[in-house]
């Protein structure tokens, strides 16, 4: 067996390809000629940005002497089910329900998934009235569809939720279904909203070819409750049918509030959660570039390096104000699951080649800001508090899905833009003082927050930053409660709320883990 040792070593940004450099920086670092050094695994790789000039950091995997056996991504197997098997309801075909069904596949179970939207092909065709014509196809958006709000909002994968379940096995199965191989060893992972619907296709073809079903434009409109109300025996779709199963995996992601009000008419018990709203920032990607590479004001990025990102988080008077989803290289799209309604999110190519970067800045908001509309609402009070932003800004738009903008330095001032930098949201935008369609707490603490942004992130204070309204479903105002260990709901056995509509997600990895937990759940509940 080959003799081999991991490496950790920085490289100039015209080296982060060279793999004959990469040799010689190992050799230097293990102290051996660089004839010994057989063969390089690349194991991850990041930018360093922190000082000038800026470096790629690389993980290695160095066979010493000969050669390392040639490195295989896994992939997972998926063996066809036989003809007596439990089944198990899916509602949502997004990244939740996708993975649960695929871990259902390999537990034994037949996974059954019910998606209101249409299939990743069709779907595309419904993007553009809300892009050309402003009118929202309710049922099949950028929310809603095959592959669920991830499959045309970008497409991210980085994820903090290391510690929930086997990411690598999720990266995998990605990989193996036509994802780029680079996600294995990038620190940020990206694939595209233009790669990501093929990839999603892919998967939709190893749950049939298992066994598994998937039935498109069938919405949930109600629930097979037993007789007690102690039990969830299934779910009926709006044309009739009925699906039963073992158990009922509820992962319809964060913009189906009809769910929310389905469950509340059966009495099953939803609890508020804290959530967060905002808006999009847009800059030049060029200045976004300067800022974080370093750059001359006149410089250009090194085709090496990849469009720069940033985070950005403060607290103001303890509330959480940070940056979230943030496209480098990407483009402003509306996001509206209704025609009352502007809503915006972010989204980026593969190439991340826009002139433009965008990114979300979000307010923290708690169960107990959202008093005021408490009486009228209940637990649904967070999502009336939304529902009155995205309304505001179909109102300040004009009409269609204009959206509400304004500059970044008049928004700070207090006043209203009297022209707006060019933007990449196609619908148009119209000037507007965004802070009059918020409420008083999420206006004061925005202003606050991007304050600070500008003093901690010089030049981040531009006249071409542009404020985009309304970035309102980075989270759900709702969490439909479980039990830690059978992922069941505590009044509702066979019920299994799962991924971000349910409040247990935050982004595709997240929600795909979740996913995978609440079929092991079921397995162990049927065994």
């Amino acid at each position: 067996m080959a003799e081999s040792q991991e490496v950790d070593i920085t490289l100039g940004v015209d080296k982060g390809d060279d793999q004959e450099a990469w040799r010689r920086v190992v050799a230097r670092r293990l102290r051996m000629p660089p004839a010994r050094v057989a063969s390089l695994e690349l194991l991850k790789k990041s930018i360093d940005a922190r000082k000038v000039p800026v470096q790629y950091r690389l993980r290695l995997r160095v066979g010493i002497d000969e050669p390392l056996p040639p490195g295989e991504v896994e992939s997972p197997s998926f063996s066809r089910l036989g003809g007596d098997v439990a089944r198990v309801v899916i509602v949502g075909c997004g990244p939740a329900g996708i993975f649960a069904a695929l871990r259902c596949i390999q537990l034994g179970l037949r996974p059954v998934i019910l998606e209101r939207g249409k299939d990743a092909s069709a779907r595309r065709f419904d993007l553009a009235p809300i892009l050309r014509e402003g009118r929202v196809i309710e049922e099949s958006n950028y929310c809603f569809g095959e592959g669920g709000a991830g499959t045309f909002s970008d497409g991210k994968l980085y994820t903090r939720a290391t510690k929930r379940g086997p990411v690598r096995e999720i990266y995998e199965t990605l990989v193996a279904h036509g994802a780029p191989a680079a996600i294995l060893t990038e620190a940020h992972p990206h694939i595209g909203s233009n790669l990501l619907p093929n990839v999603v296709k892919a998967l939709r073809e190893t749950i049939l070819e298992s066994g598994g079903e998937v039935h498109f434009e069938s919405k949930v409109s109600d629930l097979i409750i037993d007789e007690r109300g102690t039990r969830l025996e299934g779910v009926i779709t709006g044309d009739g049918r009925e699906f039963r199963g073992e158990s009922v995996i509820l992962a319809t992601g964060h913009s189906a509030r009809d769910i929310h009000l389905l469950l509340l008419s059966k009495k099953v018990r939803l609890e508020q959660k804290s959530f967060a709203m905002g808006v999009r920032i847009e800059h030049p990607q060029a200045l976004i570039d300067s800022i974080q590479y370093h750059l001359r004001q006149d410089g250009e990025r090194p085709g090496s390096l990849p469009a720069a990102r940033y985070r950005l988080a403060t607290t103001v008077k303890g509330r959480s104000v940070h940056s979230f989803c943030m496209c480098p290289g990407g483009f402003i799209v509306p996001c509206a699951t209704e025609n009352e309604e502007v809503v915006v999110n972010g989204m980026s190519l593969s190439r991340r080649d826009s002139p433009y970067a965008n990114s979300g800045v979000v307010v923290g908001i708690d169960p107990e800001d959202t008093e005021p509309w408490q009486a009228e609402h209940g637990i649904l009070a967070g999502v009336a508090l939304q529902r009155e932003v995205e309304c505001s800004a179909k109102k300040a738009g004009g009409g269609g899905q204009v959206a509400p903008a304004q500059r970044l330095v008049d928004f700070l001032e207090r006043r209203e833009s009297q022209d707006l930098p060019s933007t990449s949201y196609f619908p148009g935008v119209r000037s507007a003082r965004l802070e009059k369609l918020l409420p008083d707490f999420m206006g004061a603490s925005l202003r606050k927050g991007l304050l600070k942004f500008t003093k901690s992130m010089k030049g981040y204070l531009s006249e071409e930053a542009l404020l985009v309204g309304f970035e309102t479903r980075s989270s759900s105002p709702v969490r439909i409660p479980r039990d830690q260990l059978t992922f069941q709901h505590p009044d509702v056995a066979g019920l299994l709320p799962c991924g971000e509509g349910a409040g247990y997600a935050g982004g595709i990895v997240s929600a795909a883990l979740d996913g995978r937990k609440c079929a092991e759940a079921i397995a162990e509940l049927v065994k």
